[in-house]
């Protein structure tokens, strides 16, 4: 009892000094730990000293001390959990940088000890694989030993808290720092099923990674250097990912896909895949798989099940990556939130540049001839364009998008081809579709938004329009499942804009043109028309190439914004009533359907117009009550006063709605021409001629004010005049098809 009063004297008295005389205070301690060896407070007040003195050696030799000869001091184990915490952390204070340096200090034997026994101390899983991460990372040749059970235990882990993601702690920890360290040690023998499990791990980490949505609860934010995908035309925008349980420099993945390639180069060494897979591109992984496939007796012998797990494992990559790649650029607002909604989607659909060119018109005809070359002159003549590319040879298809509008066309369209050729190998063989649908299952590849969305678009590249309908109902059901998640302003309707104009484009594709139609109206009612009909640019009138007609099954992708959609409506309404408006059989409100439709892109539609025109020369009449309410086209309105005429064969035509709806203010502004054609009609019609209705001599005033009328009316702004058409008449057209 009476050492143990020594004892705390000897040290009450140092602590006493050490702020006046630190010299006297160490001697004292010195002294101290002379006479009583055995004393731990002796020691740890000397250790004190030096430790808050920041003498790096002078603390770290007295640490050891500590350790070796009082392992069972709760107070050693709290000051070596402080220096292992300032191990793992990222923090560059002094006061971690100083503990840092302490540790170094200490002989290499002692810090891995150190370091085992400590994480024997710790209860936190995770706090436990990080502290046997740094042993790991300290003392390679303690993986052999620790680094598959400390992966297992990670991946366990992971199954236990039922983690809602792969982008998890645990996940993070496996794939980022422990696998790297498990596979690139040559002394560990790892079965080979054991390194494809863990390589589907990872590749599922990183793809899940690339592909998180915009931030759902504020774990996203700052900014994050769009560099860190290696990856042609991607960005990964301006947000930072905080994963939970990690810092946020922990949380950050800089080149998933390079990892990921990395990561597959040494599986498929150690795998002993054929081929060299070292220092290859994804692409060049597809290439040499394909080759693999076609070299049959490989997979037909004994190594059947490796050669297999080659071909599924690379090709599901380059799927999986290819797909990204492609809706990254066609639909950037799943990756990138806010900051993509100006570029908005673009959706595939069918190709509707030949809409007017399909129907051969005679040009003998002499009757309209002064108008044909009227609306030819000083005009162009249609010519190709260089802003028009196109890819995707398989089948036959072309994709068209306009390449000033899309500045990165080329890889886009690359992407797509090769996610398809991609998924059509893995569907190719039985064998390599069951494991490819295993590997689908487990990571539940049917809730990704964006991989539904590049199916679809393949399905319809391959012409199974029923599939890609029920695929775009997946897509929507899995739209609802998200829905409770905030989404940045904007995306729902342009998501409902994509859904409604792909199957739209997949009805009329199946000749079912009235359910095409009402797909379209409802888009349509949801759009706004712009206040002024968007000027036409060089790349929007040169849409043919070189006068030949496209094939009636190529693609474009469209830019889902009102002013590249609201034109598409109107082109697909006019090719679903085309088939009906030029048969035999009269059908004056599908004729008339198509004069008002052509005139949005003209001249474009001059000869279909022109074939309009000869149908209703040959019919002797003409009925569509709606005219005046829709046609504003000049040409088009001086074409019809013709008729009328002598020369123009004094065609009956029964434009005109009830008298009561009839516009009685003549307007002055005539041009010479039309008020010639006009007042020629009416003068030398002759009185006795009647049409259904009965056509008198009031009712013929009535139709040159009228034309006056619309005359007055060829400024408006065509787009919404087409777009109060399809408003306003939406019943009459849907009931005008079968």
């Amino acid at each position: 009892m009476s050492a143990q009063k020594d004892c705390e004297f000897l040290v009450k008295r140092a602590r006493e000094l050490v702020s006046e005389d630190p010299c006297a205070a160490k001697a004292w301690l010195i002294t101290a730990r002379t006479l009583y060896p055995a004393d731990f407070n002796i020691q740890y007040e000397m250790y004190n000293i030096e430790r808050n003195s920041e003498k790096t050696t002078c603390a770290g030799r007295l640490l050891y001390d500590m350790f070796m000869n009082f392992p069972d001091q709760p107070i050693v184990w709290r000051e070596i959990s402080v220096i292992t915490a300032a191990l793992r952390s990222d923090s560059q204070d002094k006061h971690s940088q100083f503990l840092r340096g302490l540790f170094e200090t200490l002989p290499g034997r002692i810090q891995c000890e150190m370091l085992l026994k400590a994480t024997e101390q710790c209860f936190n899983t995770l706090e436990k694989a990080e502290m046997l991460l740094l042993l790991l990372k300290r003392f390679p040749e303690s993986v052999v030993q620790h680094g598959v059970s400390l992966g297992e235990t990670l991946l366990e882990a992971e199954a236990s808290e039922n983690m809602e993601t792969p982008v998890n702690c645990f996940r993070k920890l496996f794939v980022c720092d422990v696998l790297p360290l498990v596979i690139n040690n040559m002394d560990m023998r790892l079965p080979v099923t054991l390194m494809q499990k863990y390589m589907l791990k990872a590749a599922e980490f990183y793809i899940c990674y690339v592909t998180r949505g915009p931030s759902q609860d504020g774990q996203m934010h700052g900014s994050q250097d769009g560099s860190s995908l290696k990856s042609p035309s991607v960005s990964r925008g301006s947000q930072r990912y905080v994963i939970d349980g990690l810092s946020e420099k922990s949380s950050v993945v800089t080149e998933p896909w390079e990892k990921l390639l990395d990561i597959l180069t040494v599986v498929g060494a150690r795998c002993e895949w054929q081929g060299d897979v070292g220092q290859r591109s994804f692409v060049d992984m597809l290439l040499r798989v394909k080759e693999l496939c076609r070299y049959r007796p490989a997979l037909e012998a004994d190594g059947r099940s490796r050669g297999w797990s080659q071909v599924v494992i690379c090709a599901t990559l380059v799927l999986f990556r290819s797909a990204f790649l492609y809706v990254s650029s066609v639909q950037p607002s799943l990756f990138q939130g806010l900051n993509a909604l100006s570029s908005g989607p673009w959706i595939l659909v069918e190709d509707l540049s030949s809409v007017y060119m399909d129907i051969e018109v005679e040009r003998g005809s002499v009757k309209h001839s002064h108008k044909k070359r009227k609306l030819a002159e000083g005009r162009e003549k249609t010519v190709s364009s260089d802003d028009e590319e196109g890819l995707g040879k398989g089948r036959g298809r072309l994709i068209m998008v306009n390449k000033t509008e899309m500045p990165g066309w080329s890889e886009t369209l690359e992407s797509f081809c090769t996610a398809r050729e991609s998924w059509e190998l893995l569907h190719s063989h039985d064998g390599l579709e069951s494991e490819f649908k295993k590997i689908c299952a487990s990571w539940k590849t049917e809730n990704w938004l964006w991989f539904r969305i590049f199916l679809t678009d393949m399905i319809i590249y391959q012409g199974q329009y029923r599939k890609a309908l029920s695929s775009l109902h997946q897509m929507a059901s899995v739209q609802q499942s998200q829905l409770g998640q905030p989404s940045p302003s904007g995306q729902t309707s342009l998501e409902q804009h994509r859904a409604l104009i792909q199957q739209a484009s997949c009805h009329y594709a199946l000749g079912e043109h009235r359910l095409a139609c009402e797909k379209l109206l409802d888009l349509v009612s949801g759009l706004i028309p712009p206040n002024q009909e968007p000027a036409r640019s060089t790349e929007d009138q040169c849409k043919v190439r070189g006068g030949k007609q496209r094939k009636a099954n190529d693609l474009r992708l469209l830019p889902c914004t009102s002013k590249a959609i609201l034109p598409f409506c109107l082109q697909m309404m006019l090719a679903c009533f085309k088939p009906r408006a030029f048969t035999d059989n009269r059908d004056d409100l599908s004729l008339g359907h198509v004069v008002v439709l052509l005139q949005y892109d003209w001249p474009h539609g001059e000869v279909l117009f022109l074939k309009a025109v000869e149908k209703i020369c040959q019919q002797g009449g003409f009925q569509y009550e709606n005219f005046f309410n829709y046609v504003t086209n000049i040409d088009m309105l001086e074409e019809f006063a013709y008729l009328r005429t002598p020369e123009g064969g004094r065609i009956q035509l029964e434009l005109l709605p009830n008298q009561g709806m009839l516009i009685k203010n003549p307007n002055p502004a005539l041009g010479v021409d039309l008020n010639t054609l006009l007042l020629q009609g009416v003068q030398t019609m002759d009185r006795h001629h009647t049409v259904t209705r009965g056509i008198t001599k009031g009712v013929k005033e009535d139709f040159r004010l009228a034309m006056e009328r619309q005359v007055s009316r060829c400024g408006e702004n065509l787009l919404s005049v087409l777009h109060r058409f399809c408003i306003n008449e939406k019943i009459i057209i849907i009931q005008s098809l079968p």
